[in-house]
């Protein structure tokens, strides 16, 4: 009987525990289960051993508890550009072909799709550090209705606009940079992270650090200031911190000098969107 008890303790033990989520590689066989289950389809765009924000989001999200909990409302799909893993040519082609089809132009992009239907009505692009409950509620907010595809265009629409601004500013900030004028290349990336918010804001005062020691390699005071309020915006984001530290070392060591070049993994440059995944 004790035994038994103590069985019977475990089974439930176990029963609080979301089951590990399963990710397929292949969209049709995904879309198939989902027509036959009547579940959305959740397709992951990622660089799996190169993208920093691909990884943080695996990482903060998809490996999350929260995750776990909600999964089981998806067909999952894992759509993978990696430069080392190996991959046979045929997946290669065909990833590169639904690339393609879907209009991905950065990574990690998530698409929420009708599996019958094939249609996209939820869409995300890059990761700015949110919780795994912020981003989940995203996710939760598409609607797959005439309405909710609606909305996506909008946004879509809206997101492109801000792209298109974004480059306009990265190259006033280029000029300004050619020109060694910093005041008039920190007013432009002042006005393109305007309405950014969360951790991803602090990629303004670390471009404002990398501009800045690429202008004057001897403003290394003023330089240093900004990389440490950039660090004190991350809120702990790895993804943003280790990247950021080691081009301070770099500025404190006089190594930056005037390439003023970003390490390896670092935050984009600043003509890039900085509203992706914010």
């Amino acid at each position: 009987m004790r035994h038994l008890l103590s069985v019977l303790a475990l089974l439930a033990a176990l029963s609080g525990f979301a089951a590990e989520p399963v990710w397929l590689t292949d969209l049709d066989a995904a879309k198939a289960q989902g027509v036959k289950e009547n579940k959305p389809v959740l397709v992951d765009f990622t660089g799996s051993d190169w993208c920093p924000p691909c990884k943080a989001l695996h990482k903060n999200v998809f490996e999350s508890a929260e995750f776990s909990a909600v999964a089981s409302k998806y067909v999952l799909v894992e759509l993978d550009y990696p430069k080392s893993k190996p991959q046979t040519p045929e997946l290669k082609a065909k990833n590169a072909a639904l690339s393609k089809q879907f209009g991905i132009t950065g990574f990690p992009t998530v698409l929420l799709l009708d599996a019958k239907s094939g249609e996209v009505f939820g869409k995300t692009v890059g990761f700015g550090g949110q919780t795994a409950k912020e981003y989940l509620d995203k996710l939760a907010s598409f609607q797959n209705t005439p309405e909710g595809k609606a909305a996506l265009e909008k946004e879509q629409k809206t997101a492109a606009d801000r792209s298109s601004k974004s480059r306009v500013l990265g190259q006033k900030i280029n000029a300004a940079i050619a020109a060694k004028d910093f005041k008039a290349a920190e007013a432009a990336l002042e006005e393109m992270f305007a309405d950014v918010t969360g951790p991803r804001k602090a990629v303004m005062p670390f471009n404002k650090a990398r501009i800045l020691i690429q202008i004057d390699p001897t403003a290394k005071e003023q330089a240093l200031k900004f990389i440490d309020e950039a660090l004190a915006l991350t809120a702990g984001d790895e993804t943003l911190t280790k990247p950021f530290k080691a081009f301070r070392e770099k500025i404190a060591s006089g190594e930056a000098g005037a390439a003023g070049s970003a390490p390896k993994g670092a935050a984009p440059k600043a003509a890039t969107d900085p509203k992706k995944g914010a």
